[in-house]
């Protein structure tokens, strides 16, 4: 007979969200319009479905160690995903990517391409 705890049962739900967001990401990358669309569903889905597996993890596997590594993950994850789309985004602009036919505004489109950030 298998008995499962609570922290056990969540720990897995955790992880099979976190990488089912990870496929929804993986799936937004290839059906969005443009390159700015993407980046943007890419790192919201991804960055969340990280967070869930490390905390899934840790209540899997407890203990300190688990628990440092779990925590500098999720701040590593946090703290340099918002910055990596950020250089993604205004990259794709400068190289000139075009936006989705959807897109009705662009509040870079004025700025110069060659011209510092």
């Amino acid at each position: 007979m298998v008995v499962v705890t609570v922290l056990e049962l969540l720990g897995h739900v955790l992880a099979t969200t976190g990488t089912a967001l990870m496929a929804v990401a993986a799936l937004g990358l290839v059906r969005l319009p443009d390159a700015y669309n993407r980046a943007n569903a890419v790192t919201k889905a991804a960055t969340l479905g990280v967070v869930c597996v490390l905390l899934g993890v840790f209540l899997l596997m407890p203990g300190v160690f688990t628990g440092v590594v779990v925590v500098l993950g999720v701040l590593l994850q946090l703290l340099t995903t918002p910055f990596a789309a950020y250089a993604v985004g205004r990259s794709a602009h400068r190289s000139g990517a075009p936006l989705a036919r959807a897109t009705y505004r662009d509040d870079l489109g004025g700025v110069p391409r060659d011209g510092g950030w």
